[in-house]
């Protein structure tokens, strides 16, 4: 069983007709408007429009006939008024009734047609056979004032969860139309939907990137920040990547198509941003159990009352049939199936604007629980981006020779530090050459064979013996001591030389773990690089624990270790060497500038290298639960109190009296509580903590 990702109800996927397919995700829902309402949301919400326009004066009419003029033949004038209302306006309800039918299931608008028919009915038998019931009213004003006021508080529920979707509809509107494709020395305008990788295409200045692209020719700006949340326009480059539906700021660009359709940065994001939002949370799952039985329940809850009062209390028919009627619609089960969604929705979207994906619904209930945060170093709370600042000899080479042997055995290496010697070497001039071989020691560093025969070792401590250390260990210990990472380099079995980086905090790392701090978060740094260094950087933050020389395993092993002692762990990281940790961690949160592994690893995403988003993420996932759970409060308590008070709790205290309004309050009530819970979600949308 699946739910309705519309209205929250159970649905048999394994029967229903009734599917949906998006970006190659199936959807499965209970009526034909839920379908109309996910796929066409501006039709539905036309059709709902046209059919309270209708309704609202036919409604005054009845109302006027049966509580001001008494007219020749006003009863059969209220029938026919009535009937265009409950048939015409109505006829939604009943269109799903015969989906819940087909579907072997029932919905919200089986209560609706029940509730509203039978006041209808009961009136008509009434109107033509006075007898019938041994006299008694009629009760179109009834029926029309529910299908009208639930038709008010759908139109305007639609309208606000219109403003809750707005995060999405934003970026669907971001893909571009047209792409000037740059072929044979022309530029030919063609669909972006029909580019094909390898297309080059030119970007004109103030356009729409059309896809995921790289630049081949230009230099220029580019605004991201409906992607990124980062208000400063980013400089590119030939080689930099270009994500679709970015704006070039001020100059042209060609560029190279990298990736089309669904594999494009802008569709994943809608695809993440729109699953999260039908996805569900633990706690729902007590809400999805009631709504699965809800409907037979108030069905019977309405006919035993309606039985109860008649034969038992007393009451004449029609005050039986109103009990059945007040029942059937105030119990109807829409704020139950929209309290998560809702709030999913607009926190998925406020979280999209602000530059971080949520994959799903279980990683903001996770997000909302953590106590402890555990961080990388390299590319996470620093930079990412060292500079070489020393090369020291320890024999014969010179710091030249030092440099090329160790960008050579680096120049495979995917690692932040190795693409820097690579870099600087280039920059001194160095003709770099492929090794013959090469292997990556996790954790330690390189070995590579050069074309002439030299075996060439990178990397630190553990990368070598400690007779070999002996003559490089006071150096070493003295540029850690300056906060400083080195990589050690021999060559032929003996060390020949040190190189020396360092790697700037990043400018908001201090200012993020105070706030994480000022939450009450314990927050660990974990980080393959030596003590010395890592407890140099720690200090500058503020981190108390620290961990250091931490292998992938190591990194897993220690949020396993917190996992037992009872903490909560997110872990943030940006490498391939964190994604074990990641994907153990109660929340994996990975940095979107690092790489694939750790981002397919990871249960939210910052678009953003800036650690401020993910206390921004983490206190947003709070309040997003706090709100899932006042939803699911309201909803239950609002069935809690009012389903006793339409079976008829209030009869002693004001006698049946109480049934001339009590329908129409239940129409209205219905229709507010799903209002109360949509409004109350939107308030997410403007969640922006303060930075610290």
């Amino acid at each position: 069983m699946t739910t309705d990702p519309i209205c929250g109800m159970y649905v048999n996927e394994g029967i229903t007709t009734l599917t949906s397919e998006r970006q190659g995700r199936m959807y499965y829902f209970c009526s034909t408007n839920c379908k109309v309402q996910f796929e066409r949301p501006e039709r539905e919400l036309a059709a709902l429009r046209s059919a309270l326009m209708v309704a609202t004066p036919l409604t005054a009419v009845v109302a006027v006939l049966t509580y001001s003029i008494s007219l020749p033949y006003g009863g059969y004038m209220a029938f026919v008024i009535a009937s265009i209302v409950q048939f015409y306006s109505g006829e939604r309800f009943y269109a799903g009734v015969a989906d819940a039918v087909r579907n072997r299931s029932a919905n919200m608008d089986t209560l609706i047609a029940i509730g509203s028919t039978a006041a209808w009915a009961f009136s008509t038998v009434v109107l033509f056979f006075p007898h019938a019931f041994g006299g008694g009213g009629m009760y179109y004003d009834t029926s029309t004032v529910i299908i009208t006021l639930i038709l008010a508080g759908m139109y305007m529920q639609r309208n606000a969860e219109s403003r809750a979707s707005d995060a999405v509809a934003a970026l669907v509107a971001l893909q571009p139309k047209v792409a000037h494709v740059v072929a044979r020395g022309r530029v030919i305008d063609r669909p972006a939907d029909g580019l094909k990788p390898g297309d080059i295409i030119l970007v004109r200045a103030g356009e729409k990137v059309p896809t995921d692209s790289v630049v081949v020719d230009g230099e220029g700006e580019v605004d991201e920040s409906m992607i990124t949340g980062e208000s400063v326009p980013a400089a590119k480059r030939r080689g930099d990547a270009l994500t679709g539906g970015t704006i070039s700021s001020a100059s042209s660009l060609r560029a190279r198509v990298m990736r089309v359709g669904n594999d494009t940065t802008l569709s994943q994001i809608i695809m993440i941003v729109q699953d999260a939002a039908s996805s569900k949370v633990p706690v729902q799952e007590l809400a999805d159990r009631a709504a699965s039985y809800f409907v037979p329940l108030v069905v019977a809850v309405g006919v035993l009352a309606s039985l109860g009062w008649y034969y038992l209390g007393h009451v004449g028919a029609g005050t039986a049939v109103l009990v059945f009627v007040s029942v059937m619609i105030i119990a109807c089960p829409c704020a139950l199936g929209i309290a998560t969604p809702t709030a999913l929705l607009v926190a998925s979207g406020t979280a999209a604007r602000n530059g971080v994906l949520i994959k799903s619904g279980s990683s903001l209930q996770a997000g909302s629980t953590i106590d402890t945060v555990m961080l990388d170093k390299t590319g996470t709370l620093t930079a990412g981006r060292p500079q070489v600042t020393d090369i020291i000899k320890t024999s014969t080479y010179s710091p030249r020779e030092i440099l090329g042997y160790a960008a050579m055995a680096e120049l495979s290496s995917e690692h932040v530090l190795g693409k820097t010697i690579v870099e600087k070497a280039r920059a001194s001039g160095l003709p770099l050459r492929l090794p013959k071989k090469f292997s990556y020691r996790q954790g330690s560093g390189i070995i590579a064979t050069a074309q002439k025969g030299e075996v060439v070792a990178v990397g630190n401590r553990g990368l070598f013996e400690e007779r070999q250390l002996a003559a490089a260990e006071k150096m070493v210990q003295s540029l850690e001591m300056e906060g400083k990472t080195c990589l050690i380099v021999g060559v032929g079995g003996r060390i020949v030389g040190i190189i020396a980086l360092a790697d700037a905090i990043k400018s908001g790392s201090r200012g993020a773990i105070d706030m994480l701090h000022a939450d009450r978060k314990d927050v660990w740094m974990i980080t393959g690089d030596n003590g010395i260094v890592a407890n140099a950087v720690a200090k500058k933050l503020g981190i108390d624990n620290v961990v250091a020389g931490a292998k992938p395993q190591d990194k897993m092993r220690k949020v396993a270790e917190l996992q037992r002692a009872g903490r909560k762990v997110a872990m943030i990281g940006d490498g391939v060497n964190d994604a074990p940790a990641l994907t153990k961690a109660d929340l994996g949160i990975a940095i979107g500038a690092g790489t694939d592994v750790a981002i397919q690893a990871g249960g939210m995403v910052l678009m953003r290298n800036d650690i401020y988003d993910a206390v921004f993420a983490l206190r947003l996932a709070k309040s997003t639960m706090s709100k899932i759970r006042q939803n699911l409060f309201w909803a239950f308590a609002y069935n809690a109190v009012l389903i006793p008070v339409a079976a008829g709790a209030l009869i002693p205290f004001f006698t049946v009296s109480v049934y001339d309004v009590l329908p129409a309050l239940a129409a209205a009530a219905m229709a507010l509580s799903s209002l109360t819970v949509v409004s109350n979600s939107l308030l997410l949308s403007g969640f922006k903590p303060r930075r610290h």
